[in-house]
Formats: structure tokens, C-alpha cells, sequence
């Protein structure tokens, strides 16, 4: 159902026999899924976003399941339903980083796969950085000490550990969350830093595995911005036209076209690559 009004929504879209399409069916058939997006409240972009493309994974992999059943796909892959976990979503958006953890005490490196569909990007200065500045802060080496200390097997003991992160998997589309919320004290607020994107030419391969550092170059294809206050916003986004490279700035029922030099702005919140 979900993937059925998404469809729907999609070709509403691209047909263009209107001025703006409204999402409103296939909010309405999440909505049943994921009732906190039901309500009429503010709620957050990426947080739907993840319920979004969750929903479609486990929607389409079914779809693909049973093209494969009706293909009478019995090779070993298909028996162990390897096809089956695998959709559109997983092959647009779905990368792999590799954790490398070593133990400080016996210097012994263990390796961790994680799978990601976003990539939260802290923000390292509130008076501005660019996205090259939130990428080195994310994959730069972290120390474990304290409570976050790892069980070593080799020391067999909990010792600090060194954490350096690297893309194993480089994705088609990456999606960066820019995490302009943070807690200080009890209490959570908003960083409105100003973050330096670039439009193009976006280089990967500072944090890539070298087999992958030859198809590290990306370039933005769309942004949502949010403006306002933690409980009280507005959600925009801005969109590249694939075939015209012409960019149109979407709010509510208003698009608009609009020139490269306004993509960049102080209210990004996720980044499309």
C-alpha cells in the first residue's frame, strides 16, 4: 500500500500536469504505520525520512521476493534470501562503514561492518564550518575510556579503545543529516550555524576505503531546510531537476525556480548527494 501511493505520488510529480502535487494519500497510509506522524504537530525530517524509506525497503524487497518465486530463482543466493533483503532503497541509498577498534592495552585491531541509510554529521563550531568541517569530525579517531570502554577478548578484560570510521560501501545517494539539535543541560536547542556545502565535486575519498576513492565525487541533487524553533518550524527543500539541472525551491504549495546561488543556506538540514 505504502509503495503503491508513493508510486502514485511520484508520477503525479513527474507528469506535470500541475503546478504542486499534494502528498496527502501517502502521508495518510505512513500515518497508519507510524502514528506519531499522524498528528498535526511538528515532527522531524530525518526521523521521517528513515520511517520513509524503511517502509518502501520492506515493501519492495517483498515485490522482489516474489518476481524472483515466480521466476523460479533457486540458486544458492535465493535460498539463503539474500535477493529478498535486497530492494531499490537498499541499492540507491544503502552504504557500509567499517569500524576499526583498537585495544590500547594489547594494540589488537577487531574490525565492525555497520550498515547506513544517513549519515549524522556533527557540527563542530556554532559560528560556522563547511561540510568538509563535519565529515573530519565525524570520521576522525575516537577514544572509548570510562563506561564506553570495550571488552578486548585478547585481554580478556574491558580496556580503552582507539574507533576510526571508514566507507567500505560507497552509496549511489548519500543523505547527510546535519544534527543542528543538541542538548545542553536539560535542555535541547538549535545550532542555526552556517555550513558551507558545496554544489559539486563533493570528495569522499579522505573517508573511503582506496578501492572505493575513484568513485568518491558527488553532487547535491536536493536539500530540506528547516527554519524556526525547536517545537515551532517550517520545513522547505530545495530540488534539482535531473534532466535540466535547474534547481526549484519547494514551500507547501509554493515551487519556484531559483538561481544556484540560493541553495546555500544557514537552515540546511539534510544534504542529498
Amino acid at each position: 500500500e505504502s509503495a503503491a501511493a508513493f508510486s502514485c505520488l511520484v508520477s503525479d510529480m513527474w507528469l506535470g500536469e500541475f503546478d504542486c502535487v499534494s502528498p496527502e494519500a501517502f502521508h495518510s497510509v505512513l500515518a497508519k504505520r507510524y502514528p506519531t506522524f499522524s498528528k498535526r504537530t511538528q515532527q522531524d525530517a530525518q526521523e521521517f525520512l528513515i520511517c520513509v524509506l524503511n517502509e518502501l525497503h520492506e515493501a519492495l524487497k517483498k515485490v522482489g521476493a516474489q518476481l524472483c518465486k515466480s521466476r523460479c530463482i533457486t540458486d544458492a543466493k535465493a535460498s539463503r534470501g539474500g535477493v529478498s533483503e535486497t530492494s531499490i532503497i537498499t541499492q540507491l541509498f544503502e552504504g557500509q562503514l567499517s569500524y576499526d577498534i583498537t585495544c590500547l592495552e594489547c594494540k589488537t585491531t577487531t574490525n565492525r561492518p555497520e550498515s547506513f541509510t544517513v549519515l549524522s554529521l556533527p557540527i563542530p563550531s556554532k559560528s560556522g564550518c563547511s561540510l568538509q568541517d563535519c565529515l573530519k569530525c565525524f570520521f576522525q579517531q575516537d577514544t572509548l575510556t570510562w563506561n564506553n570502554q570495550i571488552h578486548c577478548s585478547w585481554c580478556g578484560t574491558k580496556q580503552d579503545a582507539a574507533v576510526k570510521a571508514t566507507i567500505t560501501k560507497a552509496p549511489q545517494i548519500i543523505i547527510f543529516h546535519l544534527k543542528r539539535f543538541e542538548w545542553q543541560g536539560k535542555h535541547e536547542r538549535k545550532l542555526s550555524t552556517d555550513i558551507c556545502y558545496p554544489l559539486s565535486h563533493l570528495d569522499l575519498s579522505p573517508y573511503s576505503s582506496p578501492r572505493f576513492c575513484k568513485d568518491a565525487a558527488y553532487s547535491l541533487c536536493a536539500v530540506v531546510n528547516h527554519s524556526g524553533f525547536l517545537d515551532d518550524g517550517h520545513y522547505t527543500a530545495f530540488c534539482k531537476h535531473s534532466v535540466t539541472n535547474t534547481w526549484y525551491s519547494c514551500d507547501d504549495a509554493q515551487v519556484t525556480e531559483i538561481p544556484n546561488s540560493s541553495v546555500q543556506t544557514d537552515t540546511a538540514y539534510l544534504l542529498f548527494y
